[in-house]
């Protein structure tokens, strides 16, 4: 992003950082009235005028640079400092030096930030009033000086205190993307672990079929075979869709899935299911949990049957149970030993939280265990 010409407001980008002391350095010019008082001969003694100005000019400096980089010294010491020789130059000498009344509104305004600016400001209006009465008297040369202090004041002010809140705005934008960012990742590995951690289940199951097959029936051995090549190039397919934000095949999809998969185990499969035309998002919901109940039938349960059962409930929303008679954390022949709580159960859970229902994960009355979900259509 290009930088701005403009010293008050850079734009956001890599590098910028907002108002600082170099954009300040312009109101100096200020100065430029008691100046010509001094060669013009209206102030005196010439070497205490000479001495005020400079003074002044040198701790405006100073204030605005400490306002930026130090802004606790500059309340504390400079800003006093420069008010007071402000207030006392003015005083001593009027006309052209009431000017710097507005580069002390200015510091001011730079300095002081939050509940104290509006009082701190208003004093020195009140101040400068004072004093341009005592030395003049003049009713419009009052309210002019007055507005003037007040808008030199106001004005950085703001422009800052817009600045730092673009700035937080930005930084939480920030949080915002790169939480996005951590949630999608989240959500990417759910599926990941889903599609492949059903797939390599059956593609193991099928293998230690082709084991067993392969002496006694080289047919039989060589149609598993067949069936691992399908079923690696579907997965190849589904991990490609997952990456373009695929996010589940659907319920019928999945219960053909598991006939076929829990066959190859030996594990007998029931299915009642009501016929209801769901949503999308809850048909690809519902599929991802067969899924997962079925994968951890056949990798955890030692089950030799499971029962699916989708039914409408009471309320109008949809209860999918997934049960098995299985001794809970028994491995199946071959699989590794794990637990019924795992990654696959966490994601799940996540997701349907997220969707507004509610999933159980407990043994079932009847022995075995049970995987039940209510989702709201």
């Amino acid at each position: 992003m290009a930088s701005s010409d403009e010293p008050w407001l850079n734009p956001l980008g890599e590098g910028e950082r907002g108002p600082d002391a170099k954009g300040m350095v312009f109101w100096i010019l200020l100065t430029g009235g008691p100046v010509w008082d001094i060669t013009q001969g209206r102030s005196h003694p010439l070497w205490l005028a000479w001495t005020a100005v400079a003074l002044a000019s040198a701790l405006y400096l100073v204030t605005i640079r400490f306002a930026f980089a130090d802004r606790r010294r500059a309340l504390r010491l400079w800003l006093p400092l420069l008010a007071l020789a402000v207030c006392a130059s003015t005083a001593g000498f009027g006309d052209n030096w009431l000017y710097l009344l507005v580069m002390l509104a200015i510091a001011l305004g730079v300095t002081v930030r939050g509940r104290k600016m509006p009082p701190l400001l208003f004093a020195l209006c009140a101040v400068s009033a004072a004093i341009a009465r005592w030395r003049d008297g003049d009713l419009t040369a009052i309210l002019s000086l007055v507005w003037g202090v007040l808008c030199a004041g106001l004005v950085p002010s703001v422009i800052i205190r817009l600045w730092e809140a673009i700035r937080e705005l930005q930084r939480t934008r920030e949080e915002l993307a790169r939480a996005a960012v951590t949630e999608e990742r989240l959500r990417f590995s759910r599926d990941l672990h889903d599609l492949l951690g059903h797939t390599l289940s059956v593609i193991v199951v099928k293998a230690e079929a082709v084991r067993r097959l392969a002496p006694r029936d080289v047919d039989a051995a060589a149609e598993q075979a067949a069936d691992i090549e399908r079923i690696g190039r579907q997965a190849l397919t589904e991990v490609r869709a997952a990456v373009t934000g695929y996010r589940g095949r659907g319920l019928a999809a999945e219960l053909d899935s598991a006939r076929t998969a829990l066959a190859d185990a030996g594990i007998g499969l029931t299915i009642r299911t009501e016929s209801v035309d769901l949503p999308p998002e809850v048909n690809a919901l519902l599929g991802w949990a067969v899924r997962e109940g079925v994968t951890n039938v056949i990798r955890h349960s030692g089950a030799t049957r499971c029962e699916i059962e989708l039914e409408q409930g009471t309320d109008g929303g949809m209860e999918l149970r997934i049960s098995d008679d299985g001794g809970g954390h028994s491995p199946a022949p071959g699989m590794e030993r794990g637990t019924r709580q795992g990654n696959g159960l966490a994601g799940l859970r996540e997701r349907v939280r997220a969707a507004g229902g509610r999933l159980s994960a407990d043994s079932a009355p009847s022995g075995g265990f049970r995987l039940q979900v209510t989702l709201n259509t």
